[in-house]
């Protein structure tokens, strides 16, 4: 029988190295692949955590940072940002190791039922479970569609700040109204030694989806020349000798601004793409994984589904709903990773095991073991 998990592509083969042998690798750091860490450890699993994202918080973080959430648990209200901070405070005893800015790009199972994982970086795997909490997809920054811009990208055109230093010097134009876009032209339009020699600010409306004080804090740099803000869209580009020179903003009255650049920054929101999980041989329903409900594990064995990227009958899309999904995956894999233990059930009130893994401190009377 063929491996459901071999993609049969071979430049998606798993490449030689030295790769990280684990207990189980998580795919996806939002609030529900970091709670999943939090349940492993509770079992004495450690475990990988692989990104697409350059940080933590998943959609909470790169959607709504700072809406305000009312249905967690023993919280009034919360943010992304603030439940993504607590969620990692809460998870650092676990000793996770975290792998961002990549995606799982290839799984092959191997003969003794452990799963050799390959990162689009290059990173290498080899663990006893996988647990994909994806949510809907690996996010994508959104493209700026201008005909054969593509060719720039990586070189002048960048969608990510990446190292800083990269702009120091540059005439830098940066498009976007977001809170990414804001904090570049503030980092890079500031008084510090990675400071671009010019920053110009292009986006469609003089309207920005940011913190009030980071777009208070931007419009004082442009009073006082420091940052050029343009309302408009970008058209056209122009180059000369294969090096991007200028580029031409429309504003709503329908007249072109030439502004000059020698480089890039485009921050125009996320997009969510299945990407390479619709290639790993699972059962799909509408671009979900089918799951069972005793261990959400998927239609391979060891490989589990929590939150929004899977599907069951009654299937809500809540993240109290995921951290539950979390707890019984959590389970169903310690019976695979400790095949020769009975699991038992502890509770954090009453462990003192559970008390040291997570250094707290409870009074003698009130601890039963």
């Amino acid at each position: 029988m063929q491996n459901p998990l071999n993609t049969g592509a071979s430049d998606q083969g798993i490449k030689k190295g030295e790769p990280i042998e684990t207990d189980a690798l998580i795919v996806g750091a939002g609030p529900v692949g970091l709670f999943q860490v939090f349940q492993l450890g509770l079992l004495s699993i450690k475990a990988h955590v692989v990104d697409a994202l350059p940080h933590p918080g998943g959609q909470c973080m790169a959607l709504y940072p700072d809406k305000p959430i009312y249905d967690i648990p023993g919280l009034l209200a919360t943010t992304g940002r603030e439940l993504t901070e607590r969620l990692l405070k809460q998870t650092a005893p676990m000793g996770a190791v975290f792998h961002l800015g990549q995606e799982v790009s290839a799984i092959e199972q191997r003969s003794d039922g452990r799963f050799d994982v390959q990162t689009s970086k290059g990173t290498l795997f080899v663990s006893k479970t996988i647990f994909i909490a994806a949510g809907v997809g690996a996010f994508q920054p959104r493209r700026l569609h201008l005909e054969g811009l593509a060719k720039f990208e990586g070189k002048q055109v960048f969608y990510s700040a990446g190292a800083s230093a990269d702009f120091v010097g540059k005439h830098l134009v940066i498009v976007g109204g977001d809170e990414t876009a804001i904090d570049w032209a503030l980092n890079l339009a500031g008084e510090g030694p990675l400071r671009a020699a010019s920053v110009t600010l292009v986006h469609r409306r003089d309207n920005f989806q940011a913190a009030p004080a980071s777009v208070a804090r931007m419009r004082a740099l442009h009073a006082r020349g420091d940052i050029k803000l343009v309302i408009g869209q970008p058209t056209a580009w122009h180059a000369q000798q294969d090096q991007l020179t200028l580029l031409d903003v429309t504003n709503t009255d329908g007249v072109s601004l030439q502004v000059p650049l020698n480089a890039m920054l485009v921050s125009l929101g996320l997009s969510p793409k299945l990407g390479p999980v619709a290639n790993w041989g699972l059962d799909m329903e509408r671009k979900q994984l089918r799951v069972d409900t005793e261990k959400f594990s998927t239609s391979v064995a060891g490989i589990f589904a929590v939150g929004d990227i899977n599907t069951y009958p009654g299937k809500k899309k809540l993240i109290l709903c995921g951290f539950h999904e979390c707890a019984l995956a959590a389970y169903g894999a310690a019976e695979l990773i400790f095949p020769d233990q009975s699991i038992q059930l502890q509770y954090t009130t009453t462990s003192t095991k559970l008390h040291k893994l997570l250094g707290v401190s409870v009074p003698p009377d009130e601890v039963l073991d």
